[in-house]
């Protein structure tokens, strides 16, 4: 929050990451994204074809400006803090048995300003504060880069789905600015924007859905939609 870093708007010129792979080292190719699993779990695999009464097969999550407050390439965990209701919203999602994951630019890694551990330190600490997270992925590249994973591309989300196994089409995400809703509709998810001081009056406008909050966002993504004429 508070201002829009190389990670949402501004360009930026990548430069070389410096160091190698993190604890507990991601998967893919390393042109690729870095998808990081759960500790100790075996791949979620989302049976595709079970009647879920209409709720998503997971939900993925941007990480700056949405779980935690945006600090401009972060990578000192004590300097992450949760945004309001985050913690709640993720514990709601993981209360009705759906993966949750994290989608999550990070072009520091390409301007030489994070390592993969400092990443990998940051999400730790995510983790202490709002709990184990089913997939992590992440994009590494600049945006001059190329690359078919950096929001608004729908690379992070695809990866992230193929790693639960399931559907992008009956998935969601939920970010702060046009960036995560427009790789969501890439994908063929549904996108729930929830609006940050640094959120565009046009891309406000531009969201399919929006919410308040995050526990707002989850409720709309987890309650049925009333039949027509039913009780208010």
């Amino acid at each position: 929050m508070g201002i829009r870093t190389g990670d949402s708007h501004r360009p930026l010129v990548p430069s070389p990451v410096s160091e190698g792979a993190p604890e507990g080292a991601p998967e893919g190719a390393p042109d690729g994204p870095w998808v990081t699993p759960r500790a100790g779990v075996p791949p979620t695999r989302v049976p595709r074809g079970a009647d879920d009464g209409g709720l998503p097969q997971a939900v993925l999550f941007d990480r700056d400006g949405t779980l935690v407050v945006d600090v401009p390439y972060n990578g000192d965990p004590e300097r992450v803090r949760p945004l309001p209701t985050a913690g709640a919203a993720v514990e709601a999602v993981r209360a009705l048995g759906i993966p949750v994951g994290v989608v999550s630019n990070q072009s520091g890694i390409a301007r030489g300003l994070l390592t993969r551990e400092r990443v990998s330190a940051v999400h730790r600490r995510v983790e202490r504060l709002l709990g184990p997270f089913d997939v992590w992925a992440v994009c590494p590249h600049g945006p001059d880069d190329g690359c078919g994973c950096r929001k608004p591309a729908p690379g992070l989300v695809f990866a992230a789905c193929e790693r639960l196994g399931a559907d992008p089409a009956r998935c969601a995400v939920i970010g702060d600015i046009g960036a995560d809703m427009a790789a969501a509709r890439a994908a063929g998810a549904r996108g729930v924007l929830v609006p940050t001081p640094v959120t565009l009056p046009a891309e406000t406008a531009a969201a399919d859905e929006r919410a308040s909050d995050l526990l707002a966002a989850v409720r709309l993504l987890t309650t049925p939609a009333r039949p027509a004429g039913g009780a208010a």
